[in-house]
């Protein structure tokens, strides 16, 4: 028969301490017996790959700490990233709340300690909707058009789009922004006009960007002679990966595949040397730009 573990260190049997060992974890400090037997014995428990193994809400505590613990990494606190590393998650959890809970995650967020996918968006919605039925501004139309049209709701986008320009109808962002949700919905004879119209008052308007969506616009009502001419104007000021590789194809539909490879070369090239947040936005297009330069 085994003996308890209370009674090989020599502690009292109360009712406490059996229930800490039938949970499987020694966490009782504060009986009259401490020493650093009791301390090692706790240590092993919560280092053994056997309790790890058989309780489930030590993975959770491990991946807590580990998140933790990338965290401090990340902000270079490396005398509290080796008091995680070697320690019980109890450095992380003092860690959670005297540096992440106050600052936020490492590398920038809203300073939230945790938050659902879509909860910020959902809040601004959720402003910019009272805003609208209390002021009904232009612009708050606008601005939740915006965020429908990045969550791809498009014929939501739409409504918001068209209420803000009955409101302001000289809105040369609200104008560009409805022709690019309008082309998204493979809508381009309806899309060219509201795109055209601002192009042709403000050739930069949006970086270049409503220029591009004109380029593609053109391209899908099959006047690739004008696109051709939209995405040379956009190169023109800019070097963006989707300009590029949309032009290297129509350079391959004429037959020009060197000009073709330079411009696809350029794009793979200026990958290399980008900062990651950008790397990550234009994956699409250098992917894209990877596939077109091996058939050629």
């Amino acid at each position: 028969m085994r003996v308890p573990w209370w009674v090989e260190l020599g502690l009292p049997g109360s009712a406490w301490t059996r229930v800490q060992a039938t949970c499987g974890i020694r966490v009782d400090l504060v009986g009259p017996v401490v020493n650093v037997r009791r301390v090692f014995a706790i240590y092993s428990d919560i280092t053994n790959l056997g309790y790890f193994l058989s309780h489930p809400v030590a993975w959770l505590a491990f991946a807590f700490q580990v998140w933790m613990f990338i965290d401090a990494v990340r902000r270079s606190e490396w005398i509290w990233a080796a008091c995680i590393f070697f320690f019980t998650p109890l450095s992380a959890l003092i860690y959670f709340f005297l540096v992440y809970r106050q600052a936020g995650p490492a590398g920038g967020g809203s300073g939230r300690s945790f938050e659902f996918p879509g909860a910020s968006e959902r809040r601004r919605i959720k402003e910019l909707e009272g805003r609208i039925h209390h002021l009904d501004k232009a612009r708050d139309h606008l601005d939740l058009a915006d965020i429908r049209l990045a969550q791809g709701k498009f014929t939501l986008a739409e409504t918001s789009y068209r209420e803000s320009l009955a409101r302001d109808p000289d809105d040369a962002e609200a104008r560009a922004h409805l022709g690019e949700c309008l082309l998204r919905q493979n809508r381009p004879q309806e899309a060219l006009p509201w795109l055209q119209q601002v192009v042709t008052t403000d050739p930069k308007h949006d970086y270049g960007r409503t220029l591009m969506a004109l380029a593609e616009t053109q391209t899908a009502l099959g006047d690739k002679e004008s696109a051709f001419r939209s995405w040379q104007r956009v190169l023109a000021s800019h070097s963006y990966p989707r300009a590029r590789v949309q032009l290297a194809e129509l350079l391959v539909e004429r037959g020009d595949r060197e000009a073709a490879r330079r411009e696809l070369s350029e794009v793979i090239e200026d990958d290399q040397h980008a900062p990651r947040f950008q790397r990550q936005r234009e994956k699409p297009w250098v992917r894209r730009a990877q596939a077109l330069l091996g058939r050629l």
